[in-house]
Formats: structure tokens, sequence, C-alpha cells
């Protein structure tokens, strides 16, 4: 894949089919999109997907909650899916004030674009002037195949990141993995903590989002650790940890089964797959030693059940 991070500044020689979006969590009706230009690949086509550094979401509505996936992580993921063009560019004052016509007369002249997909609420253009009725418009003159792919909903509500968020902020993990289309996960450096798991016999590793990483509800979550290829069951708390400390610092911090290893400065994948319950402040360290063995306990018996 070939990764860019301007869009004014270049040129595609060869026929592209495109897709335009924040992409900002890779959910199920994403997938939709990216599947479907990289299914072009049979009629010659090379995929390219055109995202954003910084979330239009931030720049249009000053809403600065953080964002289901970090820009690496979706460079991960789309690089892994066979795309041949990923464009990450800034959304920035040209890109907004580029006008709906302009932006496509753009893609087909300076990316060869033959082919576009977008979902039915697409808009673009200055002021989000463009939207799906209008490339129906621009389509046969400009010269390229368009499709127009409906919401996928759940609920009867259209799926997309701000009811995902919604869904991972209530600590409904199944129902966010299943919209996802994948199960959601955090990755990150594991770093020192208090080493107070070692004391207490149940170790523990931690690691620090990013701030533009939006964390599951707090409380205590059956996980995989993904790790030097190999992958390990685990029992994660996200949050301050309120019973150890008063920093009210959010964190990551995992007890991987069956593993003492030393993974300081190792970079880990965590990745949710049941909610457990809520974070809690204890009276004592024994009271959380042994709430943290019952949580081992029902964390193997989810894995057992499998």
């Amino acid at each position: 894949m070939k990764y860019l991070r301007t869009l004014f500044d270049i040129k595609i020689s060869e026929p592209t089919a495109i897709t335009v979006g924040k992409f900002d969590g890779i959910h199920r009706g994403h997938n939709l999109l990216t599947t479907d230009i990289i299914s072009k690949k049979a009629d010659g086509l090379k995929s390219c997907l055109i995202t954003f550094t910084n979330s239009p979401r931030f720049e249009l509505s000053d809403d600065e909650s953080p964002s289901l996936i970090t820009n690496k992580e979706r460079v991960f993921m789309l690089d892994n899916n066979g795309l041949d063009y990923l464009i990450e560019c800034p959304f920035d004052k040209k890109l907004m004030e580029t006008g709906p016509t302009e932006f496509i007369e753009f893609l087909v002249n300076n990316l060869n674009m033959k082919y576009m997909v977008a979902g039915s609420d697409f808009t673009f253009g200055y002021k989000g002037a463009g939207n799906v009725d209008l490339l129906r418009e621009l389509a046969p003159g400009f010269g390229f195949d368009l499709n127009i792919i409906d919401k996928i909903k759940k609920n009867n509500r259209d799926i997309s990141s701000t009811y995902i968020r919604e869904e991972l902020k209530a600590g409904n993990i199944d129902s966010v993995n299943e919209m996802l289309g994948y199960e959601y996960f955090v990755w990150g450096e594991v770093v020192h903590g208090a080493h107070l798991g070692h004391t207490i016999g149940i170790p523990t590793i931690n690691i620090m989002p990013e701030p533009c990483k939006l964390v599951p509800k707090f409380g205590v979550y059956v996980t995989t650790i993904d790790f030097d290829g190999r992958i390990y069951h685990g029992v994660t708390n996200v949050g301050t940890k309120p019973s150890v400390s008063d920093k009210n610092i959010v964190g990551i911090e995992t007890h991987i089964l069956d593993y003492n290893g030393d993974l300081y400065g190792t970079f880990v994948k965590v990745t949710f797959k049941s909610f457990l319950r809520p974070e809690i402040k204890f009276a004592s360290i024994d009271e959380l030693q042994e709430q943290m063995s019952k949580d081992k306990i029902k964390a193997k018996d989810y894995f057992n059940s499998l």
C-alpha cells in the first residue's frame, strides 16, 4: 500500500476506484466501502481511500472527544486489507473551502478517478454542499461510475462511529464489536506502574492510551493480549485504579493469564472480549486482591466456554 500524507500536491496516473470519508472507526459500514473499491482490481482499477489526519468532527464542531481509532491504528488496519493507496491528508482551510464540483473535478483529473463509492449520507465540498444527488449529476459528465451504498442498521439505527462511541462509553462491548465487525482494541507500549500486582501475586502490565483514543467504560474486561506474534488470555482493568491511586490518571492494566515474562518497552495489543464489572474502589488491598482472583476465574471460565 502506498501511504500519502497530502492530497492537492499529488497525481496518480493509474485509473482508480475511490472512496472518501472520516473513517474514524473502520466499522462495518466503512468495510463495505473499502471492500467495494478493492474489488475493482478485477476491472484494472487501483483502490484509493482518502481520509484525514485530523477529524472533521473536531474542526467543524469543536468536538474534541476521543476517537475509536488512532491514525497509526487506521494505517495498520488498512495496510492489511489489500488497499493500493491510502491518502491521509489534513482537513484544512484549503480543503474545507474547495467547492463540491471542484473537488470531484480534482479527483478525476489528478487522481484519475474512474469509479467512486459513497454512503447514502455522504456530503463533501464547501460547507457540505455536495451530496449523493450531486454525485449522480456529475458522474456522467466527468466520466466515472458511481455506487451509492445504503447504511447498515442495528436496532433500527444507522451504524455509525457516533453510535459505537455511545455503546463503548456504556460498556456494551458486545454491541461495539458487532458493529465494528472486529473486536475493539487498544495498542500501546508497556510502561512501569506501581508494581502492586507483583506485590500481591497477580502481576500486571500497564499501557497508557493515546489521548485521542477512546477507552471503554471504566471497568474490568476479559481480553486477549497480542505480542511477539502470539495471543494470550487476560483480564484488564480500564480506569484510574481508585483503590491504590488518587492521581486520577486513566490507564489500562492487564493481568496476563499464565504468563510472567518482562514486557516493559514492548508494544502490545489489548483486545476487549467481554465486560465483567465496573471499576470499584475497595476498602483494602486484601479486598482488591480477593476480587482480582475472582476476576481471573471468570476470565478463565469465559475462555474455557469458547
